[in-house]
């Protein structure tokens, strides 16, 4: 009898533990854009550009981290020295956005559940290439057929699409593109 009082008095915290690490790995939904929220690499506010912006959860975070662009978003998720205990990307969904000047402050996807549409005619909030988020096929095939680009999942992504610089003379290095932050690399000259 002793003995199983005791093993139950060891168990029950264990399991009450694993409990409490459930609720804590809660996807949080995501927040609403507001004139407070600032760009992680540019430092600027993120209302004050156009085309589709991000925020990322991770737990060792305690708030979200906003980017003024979409391929900032995805270059956080592939620099090295970002936290990688990421719980949930969220991105613009470009095909319930009034229009590209105004992204919305409320039409979020979460960002492995979009298409993107990449090579597009239209540049991001930073004036970089951008990769163009939709939650439907046939918003993101529209918006293909009236400003080029091609449409790929989240996985698809090019990792050098993301981190290269879209300069006019020419693009970084892998090597230059994983050192540089990408809000920096799209204000680089050749």
């Amino acid at each position: 009898m002793k003995r199983r009082t005791l093993l139950l008095a060891l168990l029950v915290p264990l399991a009450l533990a694993g409990c409490n690490e459930k609720q804590a790995l809660k996807i949080p939904p995501p927040h609403r854009m507001t004139a407070e929220d600032i760009g992680h690499y540019c430092g600027m506010n993120v209302l004050e550009h156009p085309g589709p912006k991000g925020q990322i959860f991770a737990t060792s975070l305690i708030q979200p981290v906003w980017f003024s662009s979409v391929r900032d978003t995805l270059a956080f998720t592939m620099l090295p020295d970002e936290p990688k205990d990421i719980l949930a990307i969220y991105v613009s969904d470009m095909g319930k956005a009034s229009n590209w000047d105004q992204p919305g402050a409320d039409n979020w996807i979460e960002a492995r559940k979009a298409l993107f549409v990449i090579e597009s005619r239209l540049k991001s909030g930073m004036g970089g290439d951008e990769a163009v988020p939709f939650s439907d096929r046939a918003a993101a095939e529209k918006f293909t057929s009236e400003n080029g680009g091609r449409i790929v999942g989240f996985d698809e992504v090019p990792r050098d699409y993301v981190l290269t610089s879209s300069n006019v003379g020419g693009k970084a290095s892998s090597e230059e593109a994983s050192e540089v932050p990408a809000g920096e690399r799209s204000r680089r000259t050749p």
